[in-house]
């Protein structure tokens, strides 16, 4: 490696974009393509630099095997900050055990968290858990430490362990201030903030209150009987009982926690589960299959009884019952969501963080569209979707259905 080289990678290391760009602009040998595709990513020019990137990872001959696995891991980087979560993962696979096998272990370690982050954006969480476990951060710089201890931090979010998040936060914090980039040690600060931002909504005997992450902890450990609007679950301490793929049962659920600890009419029953204008004996007959179903699922917490008026719900154990929903009301407060970290998304994206198909995203966003709350970049394949302003009052993890476990 000549000397140019190495002053261009050293001046990356230290957030001298412009630096390594005034040793290597001018060169198109293999180093050089990779070092400026690494630079034209920092500047934001994310098109740019993955092409300058394929390129050098050609230009690298068939020995350079540890080098084409170098411009793999950065393209991989790219792709996650511009949210091609469809990115062929086969191939950073194949990059992280080249590095191993040639014992570049910081380079392999930041493919490991690569792969980390993207799980966590799709809501596979314990394919995260299992990946950060493998890694040892003491091998990553500064600046990948600080984005690691970001990654345990929304992995504990999600998963609302909330001293545990701030716990990785505080290490976030130290390792960013370490590594004196500035962008770094924002990103820290705004993941801070937002975390204690308002996180939900509690709805209990006619009134409702703004909670924090810190108190959705506290509220979903109690022995409060908890219908859980924001991950369509009902829950009661540490006891959850998914009800994401049946939403008839849900919107049952929960009209029978809104008239809680009265019954609920079958016509509203109707109106809510099938949008039906009339309970008539079709409804009626429909209802009572659901409501044995629910009935069932429902047995380890609370019951199902029949009333003259229509059904209502008797928990076993707990005292109230109290619903818990997303601070906005918005229809499609799940993309706003995503969309919220500033970054551009594709509907193919969105609709893999999500777990809906792409059609239901994209009737999504042409809603949000018109009503001036997102804004499409680009045209066609390369279409992208941003916020068109900040969506102030609450965190995303509560609003994302995929990002916790049922268990």
């Amino acid at each position: 490696m000549d000397s140019l080289i190495s002053a261009a990678a050293r001046a990356l290391a230290a957030g001298d974009v412009f630096g390594a760009l005034n040793r290597v602009a001018l060169r198109n040998d293999a180093p050089a393509l990779a070092l400026r595709g690494i630079a034209m990513a920092r500047l934001g020019d994310l098109a740019r630099a993955r092409a300058l990137l394929r390129a050098a990872g050609r230009a690298f001959g068939p020995r350079e095997a540890l080098s084409r696995a170098r411009c793999v891991v950065a393209e991989a980087e790219i792709a996650l900050v511009s949210r091609d979560l469809a990115w062929p993962t086969k191939d950073l696979d194949a990059a992280r055990s080249t590095l191993q096998a040639h014992g570049d272990d910081a380079n392999a370690a930041h493919a490991g968290h690569l792969q980390a982050r993207r799980y966590l954006l799709v809501g596979q969480l314990d394919a995260a858990q299992r990946t950060l476990d493998q890694l040892d951060p003491t091998l990553l710089a500064p600046a990948a430490r600080a984005a690691h201890a970001l990654v345990i931090a929304g992995l504990a979010v999600r998963r609302l362990q909330m001293k545990v998040a701030r716990a990785a936060l505080q290490d976030a914090a130290r390792e960013a201030q370490g590594a004196g980039i500035a962008a770094l040690v924002a990103e820290v600060q705004a993941a801070a903030a937002d975390i204690d931002a308002p996180a939900a909504r509690c709805n209990t005997h006619g009134s409702s209150q703004l909670l924090s992450l810190d108190e959705v902890e506290a509220l979903l450990a109690s022995r409060s009987f908890v219908i859980d609007a924001c991950r369509h679950a009902v829950r009661q301490a540490g006891v959850a009982i998914p009800l994401a793929s049946r939403p008839v049962l849900f919107a049952l659920v929960r009209a029978l926690g809104d008239t809680w600890p009265g019954d609920a009419s079958r016509e509203v029953l109707v109106a809510r589960a099938f949008r039906g204008r009339q309970a008539d004996e079709s409804y009626r007959a429909r209802l009572r299959v659901e409501m044995g179903r629910l009935r069932t699922l429902l047995k380890p917490l609370a019951g199902v009884i029949a009333t003259r008026n229509g059904f209502a719900l008797q928990p076993h154990r707990a005292r109230e019952v109290v619903l818990l929903a997303p601070p906005s009301d918005d229809e499609h407060g799940d993309v706003l969501a995503l969309l919220v970290d500033g970054q551009s998304w594709s509907s193919s994206a969105l609709a893999l963080a999500l777990g809906a198909s792409q059609r239901t995203v994209q009737r999504a966003l042409e809603t949000l569209a018109a009503a001036g709350k997102v804004r499409p970049v680009g045209l066609a394949r390369s279409r992208r979707w941003m916020t068109t302003q900040t969506v102030p009052g609450f965190t995303t993890s509560l609003l994302l259905p995929a990002s916790m476990p049922a268990d």
